[in-house]
């Protein structure tokens, strides 16, 4: 095993799992952990520490806030108040319209399933990151971040490495190409490559403790 396999074997033993589970989704290509890891998406792709992300996506699962029906059911104070008590204070007001704005978009155009836009896209990945963007606060980073946990059930985005994925890569003094960097994890999910990245890309700290595991 070269160096660089052993840093990749490092981070991925402390630190590769995804964002989604952690937040609790067990994700699968159906309707419902589709439409939370979207709403992670958005609550992540905002300034603000992932844990109080991955908190408030909790916080709204556990108010019933599961699906789109119930969250464009749900008033605006019942949205303010469940991402308040997942920490996501900075941005609650905003946030709770568009996520009311985001559900009913999410019903009208492709009747609540995010498989249908997949469906729309054709097997196109730019296109899938275009349509993730025209939800009400999902731009670039967070239409990035929903394709970097959706790979692992939608196989056409793979391996889907972005900027901070790479910028992760480069830190741990790995090739920034996608293609080598999943060579070098052999049969990892690539979600969760491009995840364990992302920390180190957020963390000086996973990187130099990586760095200095692999010897």
């Amino acid at each position: 095993m070269d160096r660089q396999q052993r840093v990749v074997r490092e981070l991925l033993d402390a630190h590769g799992r995804t964002y989604a589970d952690e937040a609790g989704i067990r994700l699968k290509d159906t309707p419902q952990p589709l439409y939370r890891l979207l709403v992670l998406a958005h609550l992540l792709s905002a300034r603000i520490r992932a844990s109080v992300a991955l908190a408030t996506a909790r916080a709204l699962h556990e108010a019933g806030l599961r699906d789109p029906r119930s969250m464009a059911e749900a008033d605006w104070q019942e949205r303010v108040d469940a991402l308040g008590r997942g920490g996501y204070r900075r941005y609650d007001e905003r946030t709770a319209t568009q996520l009311g704005e985001t559900a009913e978009l999410l019903t009208e155009r492709w009747g609540g399933d995010l498989r249908r836009l997949r469906r729309e896209a054709d097997g196109k990945v730019s296109e899938l990151r275009h349509l993730l963007q025209e939800f009400p606060g999902i731009g670039p980073a967070g239409a990035d971040i929903f394709l970097r946990e959706a790979q692992g059930v939608w196989p056409e985005a793979a391996p889907y490495l972005d900027a901070k994925a790479l910028q992760g890569a480069e830190r741990l003094n790995l090739p920034k190409d996608p293609g080598r960097l999943t060579e070098l994890a052999g049969r990892t999910d690539p979600a969760v490559l491009a995840a364990a990245l992302v920390r180190a890309a957020m963390d000086k700290d996973v990187a130099e403790d990586t760095l200095r595991r692999a010897g």
